[in-house]
């Protein structure tokens, strides 16, 4: 199973690709966490993306590629995998999608796009900065990393339905629910792809 989740921040994303990649017995890969390492360990690109991260803008496509191509290619020889985070946008989607057609078995199968309203991203997000202390967790930030969000990441979802990838879930319920939802909606797709034409 090879999948992606997109989502604004404070959609879930983290929270549901944990427990598909626990359900279905196969990698999560979040681009955010991968950057953050990259930044902790001091490494050439952590100190190109610190300042992106900081002020919640995306990193350069070059640099999203180069974080995950490694884990990507690895994920997809055990099992299978579900990105948080990337691609973020319709570049770095095209590029990942030649890089499929290069390499056999590493395409995406499914795109589930978490649909959450702003006032319930904002309350969630300033409520994991209570708790976390994540410094792009705060007001100024998340109606920055919102716009981004809009301009960048959301054309995906066109790129992605023209494949016939995308399933629509929402992301306001419960956890629980939201998660049995995606099951369904992944059900539900490949029952689609298995139909004869």
């Amino acid at each position: 199973m090879r999948l992606l989740l997109v989502g604004p921040p404070g959609s879930g994303k983290g929270t549901q690709a944990g427990r598909l990649a626990a359900h279905y017995g196969i990698a999560h890969l979040a681009s955010g966490d991968l950057l953050r390492r990259e930044v902790e360990q001091g490494t050439p690109i952590g100190k190109i993306a610190a300042g992106y991260i900081q002020r919640g803008d995306l990193v350069p496509d070059e640099i999203a590629l180069r974080v995950m191509a490694g884990p990507i290619l690895e994920a997809a020889r055990r099992g299978g995998y579900v990105l948080d985070g990337f691609p973020r946008t319709v570049h770095q989607a095209e590029e990942a999608y030649r890089m499929a057609e290069r390499i056999d078995g590493i395409e995406l199968q499914a795109v589930v796009h978490l649909k959450v309203g702003r006032d319930e991203l904002r309350r969630r997000l300033l409520y994991r900065h209570g708790q976390e202390g994540r410094a792009d967790d705060i007001q100024a930030t998340i109606n920055h990393r919102l716009r981004v969000y809009d301009a960048e990441t959301a054309p995906l979802l066109d790129f992605y339905a023209r494949r016939g990838l995308v399933a629509e879930v929402n992301g306001e319920k419960h956890p629980d629910k939201v998660f049995a939802h995606i099951v369904a909606a992944l059900d539900a797709l490949e029952s689609e792809r298995r139909r004869p034409v």
